[in-house]
């Protein structure tokens, strides 16, 4: 398996940049973990809009659907201009409807409802999902491939359950949007020092840090995540192929 960050900011993104989104991979089988602002220019660094065959949604913020049209339209043009694709299709909650009924579009995408507690078999991997702490229903996400597993806790505050779901995880991404001066004071979100804590409770191998701010010095929340979690943890990098 194969995890490439696409984009690492939460909110919104820097210049030549995205928001938090990852392209995972196994068996030539390519998954886009959420679609936000600046994704879709991004990701066509490393492939083409035609090779990614799924899209998991973690929730309907703008940060993380923003360009969910745009992937739509650029399958429609090619339906259009006698390239027609296979449909495309997107995998997230029913919880808001406005939001996953906009998944489907006319002939080149489908939205599949997800729910915590089912498996769902995409591509060569099984994906498992488990509610997040967010102002919005959101779900963490579990891929499996091999015996290997990669866990997106996607947005959330701190929440013990989430170590469960992500127990000996080879990696575990981790949203980490917060200072320490300001954990507990954002809803929604963690500090790094509670990404790190969340990977230690769960055994994770490895700890990817993404979400980030972008104010400050991301290398304090960095910090605070290494001494809370006392094994491997690092920053997101966009474009680094990271194997598992």
């Amino acid at each position: 398996m194969k995890v490439i960050p696409v984009g690492i900011w939460g909110g919104y993104p820097k210049a030549e940049s995205a928001t938090s989104s990852f392209l995972i991979e196994h068996e030539g089988f390519r998954v886009l973990f959420d679609c936000g602002s600046g994704v879709l220019a991004q990701v066509q660094k490393y492939v083409s809009l035609d090779e990614i065959d799924a899209v998991v949604i973690s929730h309907y913020h703008a940060d993380h659907v923003a360009d969910v049209g745009s992937l739509q339209y650029h399958h429609l043009i090619a339906y259009y201009t006698g390239r027609p694709l296979r449909k495309l299709t997107f995998y997230g909650h029913d919880r808001d409807a406005d939001g996953f009924s906009k998944l489907t579009y006319k002939e080149v995408a489908e939205g599949h409802a997800v729910a915590p507690g089912e498996t769902y078999e995409i591509g060569p991997f099984s994906v498992t999902f488990a509610e997040t702490v967010h102002p919005v229903y959101c779900l963490a996400a579990r891929f499996e491939a091999d015996g290997k597993a990669a866990v997106f806790t996607a947005d959330t505050e701190f929440h013990a359950p989430l170590a469960e779901f992500a127990s000996g995880a080879d990696l575990l991404v981790s949203e980490a949007n917060l200072y320490e001066e300001y954990k507990g004071k954002s809803p929604g979100h963690m500090a790094g020092s509670e990404a790190g804590e969340l990977a230690r409770l769960a055994g994770a191998k490895r700890l990817l840090l993404t979400h980030l701010p972008q104010d400050g010095d991301v290398q304090l929340i960095l910090s605070a995540a290494q001494e809370a979690f006392g094994g491997s943890a690092r920053l997101a990098e966009a474009g680094e192929v990271i194997e598992i």
